[in-house]
């Protein structure tokens, strides 16, 4: 259904490919949580948002509340950097605080292999989605780019889960949709990425554009073009669809258990721009 106003929320959810295949969060099934609307479409400065799922989660610091998106709101027929605006204009709305992100991504390094878990701490850009901002109006310090709080309750959700969870790595960023070379992954190795995919940025400095401190978890579904061994099809489906619930869950709980409160430092990190942005032509 059509939304006119944006309801409240502590919390934004970019559902990646980590959790595509299932229906968060009411799949989960979790008496901590009460849908409260689906289907939500709100009109944007930046054009039609995606559909969002508004929910609530009860858990051990009271009851907060979240919206949710699927695929970062990307659809087909809208560019990929109009569709992080259109979300993140309807966080800021919302009064958003954290965002959590969830994906797929390949692996660069050669230690890391399928199905190992990744919660980022850093991430190098190369995409060309980066004039783009919802306020425009503060300086974006990305000494630490990820809240180190938010991936602590990632981390420790994930960590009983699977077998292998890396607290710290590199997530390098790509345009897409096309995967990789093996002279691009070559070449991205040599720059210190870790991981690659495509939806941690611009989310990681819209979140801070908006004033919401960020972080996500990532699973590796294959290898990257020349590292280790040819990747196969069939083992990248059979990961999106036998993890994915786990994936969300560990969501959910970051959602439920993380202090809003937190002296996470993230917001020390925003200030005052010192250059005025230009009036937009009437």
């Amino acid at each position: 259904m059509a939304g006119t106003i944006v309801p409240h929320a502590q919390f934004g959810i970019c559902g990646g490919s980590g959790t595509l295949s299932f229906a968060f969060p009411a799949g989960l099934a979790d008496e901590r949580v009460t849908v409260l609307a689906e289907d939500l479409v709100f009109d944007t400065p930046f054009g039609r948002s995606p559909a969002f799922t508004h929910f609530s989660v009860d858990g051990p610091l009271g009851t907060r509340h979240a919206l949710a998106v699927k695929m970062h709101g990307w659809r087909r027929n809208v560019k990929r950097g109009d569709a992080s605006l259109q979300v993140f204009w309807v966080f800021h709305e919302a009064g958003v605080r954290k965002v959590v992100a969830d994906g797929g991504v390949g692996s660069l390094n050669h230690l890391l292999d399928p199905r190992d878990v990744v919660v980022p701490n850093d991430f190098i850009d190369l995409t060309v989605k980066q004039d783009i901002y919802v306020r425009g109006d503060h300086l974006l310090v990305m000494r630490q780019p990820v809240c180190p709080d938010l991936s602590r309750h990632l981390y420790l959700s994930a960590s009983p889960a699977f077998p292998r969870v890396y607290r710290r790595g590199t997530y390098l960023v790509t345009d897409g949709p096309r995967f990789e070379t093996p002279a691009e992954v070559d070449y991205m190795k040599r720059l210190g990425g870790d991981v690659i995919g495509q939806s941690f940025a611009p989310e990681v400095f819209l979140s801070r554009d908006i004033g919401a401190c960020y972080a996500g978890i990532y699973i590796v579904v294959n290898y990257g073009e020349g590292v280790v061994k040819e990747w196969e099809h069939a083992e990248m489906k059979s990961i999106f669809f036998d993890e994915s619930e786990t994936i969300a869950r560990c969501v959910l709980d970051t959602v439920a258990e993380a202090d809003l409160q937190a002296a996470c430092g993230c917001m020390d990190l925003r200030k005052p721009s010192l250059l005025g942005l230009p009036e937009e032509p009437r």
